[in-house]
């Protein structure tokens, strides 16, 4: 149906690959926008005459965007020039030496026996190989597939294959499956902070996200100019591809008629019609009515006790010193459990985790000349800023307990309120309506959440839903995963039959 008008709104990465796939097929799509440009949780700010990436920092699973770039005859390479990481992370702790994690498994291999015994280091190759099985196991069958069903996921799979599934220890949570490999508490610590990837506690979270690590094993990308050149580079190729933009753009209403959506009411007053609607945002926020109570009406409620982790971010440009920082590194709290039980109760943790990117740098440690260099920082937080909202003396002594633990680790930074960009739960909450400042949609807490999580089709006809909110979750790949599954559904649905049409290249996009 090349004549059906379909509205994508949100120009985060689900709603943008949503629109290329949509667009490229033939449709007449229209992406809304409130922002000044794309991107959604892909934003930066100005730092010193700097962008500093304020959102996802980490690109794994490269080939999922190089598939969606060469299916619309374009070529990633060439669109969002980036190179592999040598050094995916380094760690380190209140005492005792850093620990690399390197690209080179034999390398970590290598660097995990000088730090805690070659025990430790066969252990390690033992959870590599665990992780490898069950991203082998889940890619395709679950992660790439429409339907978040445990029934579902056994048809994909197969008979056969049913030992493989049962390798994944579905009903063991992450920490515990760490507990009877690992002897030191802090490599614990390293391979459970892959459950705050998608915003959750790895002392409640599932085994099976060990394939997080797998994901990262096959590479970390460091995208040259930020995480806002593939945005940009998603909305160019869409447009060149016939869809259209409208930024500034805020839409408040999902308008239903005969059971079914049929357009969209702008903050403006304007209205527009649409055979379908591709709501790229926080479910939760349609859930609570943000676009309108039509919508909202028959569609089941996220309770707050099932949000994943907010946080308090920090931006700055400035000198660091005594810690030689690369692209990616964590600097962990004494006592992991604890944290996580004080963020469990609502509470900001009295020693935080503290992440810290280090942009102008990659693998080498040596800053800018100028010494002059930008930073962006991550503590994991309660998703409480909608209705217990941190106070100014709150967010001051976060920063200084984020400062104590950064030099019990060796590191020194001027952050300050004064200093730096602070984003509080609250002003994710601004953001990111109803959510409370959770950034990954409902957390992946017990064997079933993956299974809860909502589908690519909403609860009524003609709307899709992408995003972090819904399968197969958070992280960049993985949004874009449900982009192209909305636009699959949608697809289906109205039983296109259209091709690909060919375009005029605009805006200097490489083509092939």
């Amino acid at each position: 149906m090349a004549n059906s008008k379909v509205i994508v709104i949100g120009a985060g990465i689900g709603g943008l690959v949503a629109a290329l796939e949509l667009a490229r097929r033939g449709l007449d799509v229209t992406v809304l926008e409130r922002a000044a440009g794309p991107g959604g949780k892909v934003r930066s700010i100005i730092a010193n005459e700097r962008p500093i990436d304020c959102g996802p920092t980490v690109l794994t699973m490269r080939d999922v965007f190089a598939q969606i770039f060469d299916e619309a005859d374009a070529s990633l390479e060439d669109l969002v020039p980036m190179r592999a990481a040598s050094i995916l992370a380094r760690h380190a702790w209140t005492s005792g030496p850093q620990l690399d994690l390197f690209a080179d498994q034999r390398q970590t291999f290598d660097a995990i026996a000088a730090f805690a015994g070659a025990a430790e280091a066969h252990a390690y190759r033992q959870f590599c190989e665990r992780a490898r099985r069950i991203f082998q196991t889940l890619d395709d069958t679950f992660m790439r597939a429409e339907r978040p069903s445990m029934l579902g996921l056994v048809q994909r799979i197969g008979l056969s294959s049913l030992p493989a599934l049962t390798q994944i220890k579905p009903f063991a949570t992450l920490w515990q499956e760490l507990e009877g490999l690992f002897q030191d508490e802090r490599l614990r610590q390293l391979f459970g902070r892959y459950a705050t990837y998608c915003g959750s506690s790895p002392f409640r979270a599932p085994a099976s996200l060990m394939l997080i690590a797998h994901a990262e094993q096959q590479g970390v990308w460091l995208v040259e100019g930020g995480m806002s050149t593939l945005a940009s580079a998603l909305a160019k190729l869409a447009a060149a591809r016939g869809a259209g933009f409208r930024y500034g753009c805020d839409a408040i209403d999902i308008v239903i008629e005969q059971g079914r959506t049929a357009g969209v009411r702008l903050a403006s007053g304007e209205r527009l019609a649409a055979d379908a609607i591709v709501y790229n945002g926080d479910r939760a926020a349609l859930v609570a009515g943000k676009l309108g109570s039509s919508i909202a009406t028959g569609a089941s409620p996220q309770r707050r006790e099932d949000r994943s982790l907010s946080a308090v971010t920090f931006a700055l440009a400035g000198k660091s010193e005594g810690f030689p920082l690369v692209r990616h590194n964590v600097f962990f709290s004494r006592d992991y459990a604890a944290e996580f039980r004080s963020i469990e109760a609502g509470r900001m943790p009295s020693e935080p985790t503290v992440y810290v990117c280090a942009q102008d740098r990659g693998d080498q440690s040596q800053p800018a000349a100028t010494g002059i260099e930008r930073l962006f920082g991550i503590i994991n937080a309660p998703p409480n800023g909608d209705h217990a909202p941190m106070k100014g003396v709150e967010v001051e002594q976060c920063l200084a307990r984020t400062r104590e633990q950064l030099e019990r680790c060796g590191l020194t930074i001027n952050l300050t309120r004064a200093s730096a960009t602070v984003t509080t739960p609250a002003d994710f909450e601004r953001l990111f309506p109803s959510t409370g400042g959770s950034l990954y949609g409902p957390a992946t807490h017990g064997w079933r959440s993956s299974f809860l999580r909502p589908g690519t089709r909403g609860h009524l006809p003609g709307l899709y839903l992408t995003g972090g909110s819904v399968h197969p979750g958070a992280g960049l790949p993985m949004v874009a995963i449900s982009g192209k599954l909305a636009a699959s559904a949608l697809l289906a649905d109205l039983g296109s039959t259209s091709r690909s049409r060919k375009v005029a290249t605009r805006g200097g996009m490489s083509m092939r």
